[in-house]
């Protein structure tokens, strides 16, 4: 028999203002949940109970936003989570806060170059994909680790949900954006000794 070693259901937190216009955002205090957001939470959360989906531990990462779903799903599943510092958001720099209509009227030259090399592009005081995907994997493998024979819960980031799928997947990271994650979406991913399943993925079934 094959031995699992964990399986992490990963939720894509709940929609904000910025969800809509599609803005970017890696600050840790805003934006917050907006009412849809709340609503998406409440869902994908009472999914889990009916589903029967267990954790041993539910982990989440920093920002307002994240927090404040697991504290719904907390709610709902009457069971406690822990924050992991390090599982933020991509760092967008100096597009933080802007949405993609915005950054090409203000930035067109690097928007271009973002699109010619995804993986490689950095804006200043942000991070690459590449730079990303290698942070997001180290914390999620170390969860992995710490975690041998555990069923996991981590709510976060749309982007590093696509960076642990596209991981597994293999998919260059110049194309891991095409993995659509919607918000109070569910994808779950289980982890062997040398390969790992995608099990689920960006599933909304209410």
């Amino acid at each position: 028999m094959i031995k699992r070693r964990c399986k992490i259901t990963f939720i894509r937190h709940g929609a904000t203002i910025y969800t809509e216009a599609d803005r970017l955002s890696d600050k840790d205090n805003y934006p917050p949940l907006n009412e849809t957001g709340k609503e998406e939470m409440e869902a994908v959360s009472q999914w889990i109970k009916k589903r029967g989906i267990m954790a041993d531990r539910i982990f989440c990462s920093p920002e307002l936003r994240v927090t404040q779903s697991a504290r719904i799903l907390s709610k709902v599943c009457k069971q406690d989570f822990e924050v992991i510092p390090d599982l933020t958001a991509k760092r967008s720099g100096t597009w933080s806060g802007l949405s993609f209509e915005q950054i090409e009227e203000k930035y067109p030259k690097e928007l271009e170059a973002y699109h010619n090399d995804r993986g490689n592009f950095v804006m200043p005081n942000g991070e690459s994909m590449i730079q990303f995907n290698e942070r997001t994997n180290e914390v999620i493998e170390r969860i992995v680790k710490e975690n041998d024979s555990s069923r996991i819960i981590i709510i976060t980031h749309g982007d590093v949900i696509q960076s642990a799928v596209a991981r597994i997947l293999h998919v260059p990271a110049d194309y891991q954006t095409r993995i659509i994650i919607p918000t109070g979406s569910a994808t779950q991913i289980s982890y062997f000794k040398d390969w790992s399943v995608l099990v689920y993925s960006g599933v909304i079934d209410y």
